[in-house]
């Protein structure tokens, strides 16, 4: 048990406050130097004590409970302290009202509702009247909680992201349920940004959902009809693709959900599964009419139709099942026809679909959050004038987003897998030998003897010399990531150690599951909430893989996925105890715990450079240790490359800006794996369109299955997909300094690099819904081509200013939506009109030589900034004020460039570089060239210089 912060102990010598009701003293609230408690006097949802704490004059710590005493704080996403911020407290009537520099929070001693204002009155965010209980008590492993949950209102128009990454594609939650549970593909992360200039940071740990509370329903929620109009249920008609798909039986279903490992007998006895196609066929209605969300969960293909309109076509690996949001729009008691076609595709078969009603009326307007478990009602209200503020308000609470090495800004090359020692060096020696820019290399799983998983060693058969492997690289400018993951198989040594200490679950061991690896092997995980197990996970991996030189960790199953495709009550068991208490309680904040140990264990033995971890999930507080995420094991497939824009938007939004994926997508179907001809080009194309898309999002890393993943593996030199990635990597290197200044204003502004378009258009509303588009920094409109042979793509330019073609520098007027060219080898970029982008030489790793010469190019139409961070790249140093900008900006009225003086210095940096300025005017078009002249070059040696344009 944590001690209680001081700030909690405070309230116990605070100052009773108090009114006169009917001659009578009447409680109202007690406080103290940090906040004040509210009795509730007559809360339909439970809650007896509201706690209000301002961490900043913008920061609400809201904790409510149903007893009289508090619970101590045990939060591990928060870092803020007690902050002694000003705040006065008074009753006004019948409300007691907080107010602080920039908030006045209204609380009725009466409900127990707070509203949330800023000082001029204005409503920010209010909680909902609708009777929702708060605080529910439940029971789990021994120890007493309750659901835990909350209601608020929501604006017409107001939009919500955030809340993690997620596989729909969905950007807008307004109107939606989102699950936030860890899961491959999936991450959940409790924190919302609204629209309006606010968010929510739900500070629990138990699996949350968000937004529309309600259970998912069986399909048999609506009024089904057979393929011959028999009322109550779909037919479903099994055939056999070896039989020329002869037709084995036909019989009626009214529930589709064969979800997990655990529903394999729900299928009909004597059907093959993994050689059959099933067809379920007929009509829906409803005699309530609106708008019904269909939750489908798949694996294999699957094709879906509404009165024969085509709206789903997707596949996904029979081990890692996807899941898909369908809306279907019902009037009343209208059939809608229904056909569906399913082909397993080899391994376990999964199908289920679920329904979700229109929402009523009374929680229309409305946004939950909901946790099976915890102490209290425990979340930061955080209001800024911007996202960015939001953003940076909810790092103020969990921890300030470390700076990445620069080279993890440059291109990584990775596949599953690299299975000796040599396939690494020669696949180096070839990017080198061919000039194709690279960084990092990833060593994937399996790099030890196949049964000694977890003892973190090369197998020496397969890797003589890893000490000499690593220097070889390093002597090449790359660095080496290796996949490390919270897993032991029994019979070693490690697993002995650990479990004599206590380490590890041990559920899935006397459950008696075997991994999937050779004949199968006996395995479970450590647990990554104590504190111990994580001091010795970390010693092991100094020992046998840091001591040997390796750069950074791929910590890889990390939600645990402890065996894949388990309910999640049988997840929970797995888990059963974590050192903190209920893995109910605690399920989501594995990855957290995990990287924890890792970032903290690294800076122990090395304080000098940077940690670098990328993890396949993560949780609130994640960026504090120096851990990206990445997608998971997505389908290489155009729907799921569409899917990951929305997918980083959202985790960005969630504050946590450094984010990747697959490029290629992980899970490839036959038809690309086995090398028909027919299917080269689409796979070629996809690659391409994938790379472009990739090269502008924080990291930038190829990975997947066979065929294998390097650019001259997908191509030939004279083919155009090789081409177009080539000029693509090369592209992202010239963009570095507009890259790494992005990173280096994550940590020093709480900046976010990978920007959903409500950060910089809050007011434009066909903005706000887009889950196609998005900004890179402040001026780089990007916008994935993810559709087979398209050579156009729509493009929405957000109002309020003019763009430019980032390829030809053609002028377009803002607000409206136009048709971009988008040839084979490049995709549609626009750029802001009122942008600098500077911009470096050609370069084959990030540290190649420095910036220098400097291009400018500056976007004119409107007044433009932009600062350019620089620090040694690879150290702490930044932390202790080792670092240096120069802030460039143009003004539109005079047409004038100014360079200010440099601020700052670090060891090795530039006392003097060339300044190059490329101008484009609306009437004045210029490419993204780097070889055109320009009449204006600088020399500059840290002073300011400003120069007439």
């Amino acid at each position: 048990m944590r001690k209680m912060r001081v700030s909690s102990l405070i309230f116990f010598c605070g100052l009773l406050c108090c009114f006169e009701v009917s001659g009578q003293q009447k409680e109202s609230f007690l406080k103290s130097d940090s906040g004040i408690d509210i009795p509730v006097h007559n809360s339909v949802t439970g809650i007896k004590k509201i706690r209000l704490q301002p961490v900043s004059d913008r920061i609400i710590h809201v904790t409510a409970v149903a007893t009289e005493d508090f619970p101590a704080d045990r939060s591990l996403m928060s870092v803020s302290q007690f902050s002694n911020t000003p705040f006065t407290a008074i009753t006004d009537h019948d409300l007691v009202v907080l107010t602080t520099a920039a908030l006045k929070v209204e609380v009725s001693p009466e409900t127990g509702l707070i509203t949330y204002r800023d000082l001029n009155g204005h409503m920010i965010l209010s909680q909902s009247k609708v009777p929702y209980p708060a605080l529910v008590p439940e029971v789990y492993n021994g120890e007493a909680s309750y659901k835990v949950s909350q209601v608020f209102n929501a604006g017409k128009d107001e939009a919500f992201y955030g809340l993690g990454q997620h596989q729909q594609g969905l950007v807008n939650y307004k109107g939606r349920r989102v699950d936030l549970i860890q899961y491959n593909t999936e991450i959940g992360v409790p924190f919302l940004l609204s629209s309006k200039g606010y968010g929510i940071l739900w500070d629990n740990y138990a699996i949350t959902r968000a937004g529309d509370l309600r259970d998912y329903q069986p399909l048999s929620a609506l009024r089904l009809f057979s393929n011959t109009n028999n009322e109550g249920w779909l037919s479903a008609t099994y055939a056999q693709k070896s039989a020329s798909e002869k037709v084995l039986f036909t019989q009626p279903v009214s529930d589709i959900s064969q979800n997990w490992l655990t529903d394999q007998h729900k299928f009909p006895a004597g059907v093959n599964m993994a050689d059959a196609i099933v067809t379920y066929e007929g009509a829906v209605s409803s005699s309530l009419a609106g708008l019904y969300q269909l939750q489908l969960k798949y694996a294999g293909y699957i094709k879906i139709w509404f009165d024969g309109k085509l709206v789903a076509d997707y596949w996904r690996q029979a081990w890692n099942p996807g899941s898909a949001i369908l809306d279907l729009q019902l009037e009343k008691d209208k059939k809608v026809k229904v056909k569906m076609e399913w082909l397993p595709d080899g391994g376990e078969s999964y199908l289920g679909l679920t329904c979700l009603s229109p929402v009523p009326e009374e929680m229309k307007n409305t946004f939950a959050l909901s946790s099976e478990s915890g102490a209290a009602v425990n979340y930061y209200f955080i209001s800024g004038e911007n996202a960015d503020q939001v953003i940076g308000g909810y790092r103020t609470v969990t921890g300030k987003a470390v700076l990445m090495p620069k080279w993890a800004m440059g291109f990584w090359q990775s596949r599953e897998r690299y299975k000796t020692q040599d396939d690494i060096l020669t696949t180096v020696k070839e990017f080198r030998d061919r000039k194709i820019p690279l960084d990092n290399i990833v060593l994937d799983w399996s790099y030890w003897k196949e049964p000694e998983w977890g003892s973190q060693q090369f197998d020496p058969a397969r890797f003589a010399t890893p000490e000499e492997m690593i220097k070889s690289l390093h002597a090449q400018h790359v660095n080496l990531m290796i996949s490390v993951w919270p897993k032991f198989n029994k019979g070693f040594d490690i697993y002995d150690e650990f479990d004599k200490k206590k380490f590890l679950y041990k559920r899935n061991i006397a459950d008696g599951r075997l991994d999937w690896i050779g004949k199968g092997y006996s395995n479970t995980f450590y647990d990554a909430f104590n504190p111990s197990a994580r001091t010795d996970f970390w010693n092991l991996m100094n020992k046998r893989l840091y001591s040997k030189g390796i750069d950074a960790w791929w910590m890889d199953a990390t939600e645990p996925d402890m065996h894949s495709n388990l309910p999640v009550e049988i997840r929970k068991e797995l888990m059963t105890p974590t050192y903190e208490g209920s893995s109910t309680t605690w399920f989501n904040a594995f990855p957290l715990q995990n990287a924890k140990g890792v970032y903290e264990g690294q800076r122990r033995v090395n304080p000098v450079d940077r940690v670098f971890i990328l993890t396949r999930s993560a949780y609130a507080g994640l960026q504090r240790y120096a851990a990206a995420a990445w997608s998971g094991d997505i389908a290489s497939r155009w729907d799921d490359m569409k899917n990951q824009i929305a997918a980083g938007i959202n985790f960005s939004l969630s504050g946590m800006p450094y984010w990747t994926m697959d490029i290629g997508g992980f899970s490839v179907e036959k038809r690309y794996a086995e090398g028909y001809d027919s299917a080269l080009d689409e796979w070629r194309e996809l690659n391409t369109r994938w790379y472009q898309f990739g090269t502008f999002v924080p990291l930038f890393r190829v990975h997947g299955q066979f065929p294998y993943r390097e650019v001259y593996n997908i191509a030939p030199e004279n083919h155009p997909a090789y081409k177009s990635m080539l000029y693509y990597n090369r592209l992202r290197y010239r963009l570095m300094p507009y890259i790494y200044s992005l990173a280096g204003a994550s940590y020093q502004k709480d900046y976010t690099i990978m920007r959903g378009l409500v950060m910089d258009f809050p007011e434009d509303l066909k903005a706000l819904n887009l889950n196609d588009e998005f900004l890179f920094g402040p001026s780089l409109l990007i916008n994935p081509v993810y559709t087979y042979k398209e050579r156009t793509r729509k493009v929405y330019l957000p109002a309020g200013q003019g763009w430019y073609d980032l390829y030809t520098g053609k002028y377009f007027k803002g607000g409206q939506e136009i048709i971009a060219p988008a040839t084979y080898e490049k995709m549609p970029v626009y750029v802001k009109e009122g942008s600098i982008i500077p911009t470096g030489p050609e370069l084959q790793y990030t540290s190649e030589k420095p910036a220098d010469p400097l291009t400018l190019f500056v976007y004119t139409g409107k007044d433009a900034a932009f600062s350019l961070y620089e620090d040694e790249g690879t150290n702490y140093n930044y932390e202790k004020g080792a670092f240096s900008t120069i802030d460039f900006s143009y003004a539109e009225g005079t047409k004038t460039l100014t360079i200010a003086d440099r601020k700052g210095s670090f060891k090795g940096m530039l006392q003097s570089r060339t300044i190059r300025v490329i101008v484009i005017t609306p009437k004045s078009a210029k490419a993204f060239n780097f070889a055109q002249n320009t009449k204006y070059t600088l020399d500059y040696s840290g002073k300011e210089l400003v120069l007439r344009l």
